[in-house]
């Protein structure tokens, strides 16, 4: 179930506006390419629901539904998304989204219990990267796939000393997360739980791309690289990440 097939929003920009006026103070926009907009938080929301409603953990009962944004206030109040039975004619969407309301609201004392946040792994160990595991990048397939979300200036350089030189950039990153285990930082995308390490192509100290980390048998895999907006988009559903390379 899509959001916007089960609700309908009279403004969902103002509303994702005014979602992120109630929760704790976050920057929800891109880094790299700013759009002087919310895109973080409207993906955020998108998913978040869809990930809800697959739990079924979308409340609703009589007139009124409710599902928890995973988010919270300044002082720590959860925050909720709350619908009404859509009473406009001639519509097949159910719902009409009323507001976010923080837990105290009197507006959810019509729920005896109020809906979980969603959840995004069985095993804390995953959202851990595993130094004991040996990690494969397909350093050809990263590149030969993925060229466009290189930096401009490497766009054109050779494969080969490409190659290497990416290559030399994820040893470097192992070696990083050896030293402090919240460089990897989790994402969710695809009904999946990966990893994120930095890729540093222009400087050491300034990640240019993530590469995403898959476990599969017993070793890690990486066949893909993301820009830092396409990170932060797909990290931010778990958690906000803290870490110095990919910060919201």
């Amino acid at each position: 179930m899509k959001l916007f097939d089960y609700a309908w929003f009279q403004n969902f920009h103002a509303s994702i506006e005014d979602l992120k006026n109630t929760a704790m103070e976050e920057n929800w926009d891109y880094k790299k390419s700013p759009l002087g907009k919310n895109p973080i938080l409207e993906s955020y929301i998108h998913h978040t629901f869809n990930k809800l409603y697959d739990e079924g953990k979308v409340y609703e009962q009589g007139d009124y539904a409710v599902f928890n944004t995973g988010l919270v206030t300044e002082l720590q109040e959860e925050v909720f998304a709350f619908f009404q039975i859509n009473k406009r004619p001639k519509t097949t969407i159910p719902w009409f989204f009323i507001g976010w309301r923080k837990a105290s609201d009197r507006d959810l004392m019509k729920f005896g219990t109020l809906p979980e946040v969603a959840n995004y792994f069985s095993n804390p160990s995953d959202l851990i990267y595993d130094t004991r595991l040996d990690l494969r990048p397909n350093v050809n397939h990263i590149i030969e796939d993925n060229i466009n979300r290189f930096p401009a200036q490497y766009q054109n350089m050779d494969r080969y000393q490409l190659g290497v030189l990416l290559e030399g950039t994820i040893k470097d990153a192992i070696h990083r997360v050896k030293r402090n285990y919240k460089t990897a930082v989790p994402q969710y995308y695809n009904g999946c739980l990966q990893l994120l390490l930095p890729i540093c192509l222009t400087s050491k100290a300034t990640a240019d791309l993530a590469l995403v980390i898959s476990k599969e048998n017993g070793i890690y895999r990486a066949n893909t690289c993301l820009t830092l907006d396409m990170a932060i988009n797909n990290a931010r559903l778990i958690a906000k990440p803290d870490d110095e390379w990919l910060k919201v």
